[in-house]
C-alpha cells in the first residue's frame, strides 16, 4: 500500500481571486480577531482552504506589507494540513511590528479554529467539514 505524504505548497487554486469572492467571505460575517490579524471565513464546499490577504497601507510601505504578506502566505502553507479543510479566508491584517512565521502560523490555526466552531455550532453541531489531522 503506498504511503501518502503530505505536500506543502502554495497553489493557484488556493488563492483566493477577485472581489466577488472576497466580497461573498466579507458578507458571510464569520470573524475572529488573533492578535494584529482578524480572519474571515465562509465554508467553500472543497476539500481544502483558499485564502486571501488584505494589508491595507497603513501597515507600512510596500516593502512592509509585502513581507507581512509573504510570512502569512509561508505560515497557511506549512499549516494547511493541520487546520480544518473547505474553507475561503480572508486575513486582514491592522498595524504591527513584524512577527515572525510560527507566530502568524499560531494567530491564523487559532481564529480559523474559532470560526470553524462558530461554523459547526451554527449547524447545530452537525459538522460536514474535515476536522483536523492529528
Amino acid at each position: 500500500m503506498a504511503e501518502h505524504t503530505l505536500r506543502f505548497l502554495f497553489r493557484h487554486r488556493q488563492r483566493l481571486h477577485g472581489n466577488r469572492a472576497f466580497a461573498a467571505v466579507f458578507d458571510a460575517k464569520l470573524r475572529k480577531t488573533a492578535g494584529p490579524i482578524t480572519v474571515c471565513g465562509k465554508p467553500n464546499g472543497l476539500d481544502y482552504c483558499r485564502l486571501g490577504l488584505s494589508v491595507p497601507r497603513r501597515v507600512g510601505s510596500a516593502v512592509a506589507r509585502g513581507r507581512v504578506k509573504r510570512r502569512l502566505r509561508e505560515a497557511f502553507r506549512l499549516s494547511q494540513h493541520d487546520w480544518p479543510t473547505g474553507y475561503d479566508l480572508v486575513v486582514v491584517v491592522r498595524p504591527h511590528k513584524l512577527q515572525p512565521v510560527a507566530e502568524y502560523q499560531r494567530l491564523l490555526g487559532g481564529a480559523l479554529q474559532r470560526v470553524h466552531k462558530l461554523v459547526t455550532e451554527s449547524r447545530g453541531g452537525g459538522d460536514t467539514q474535515s476536522e483536523p489531522k492529528p
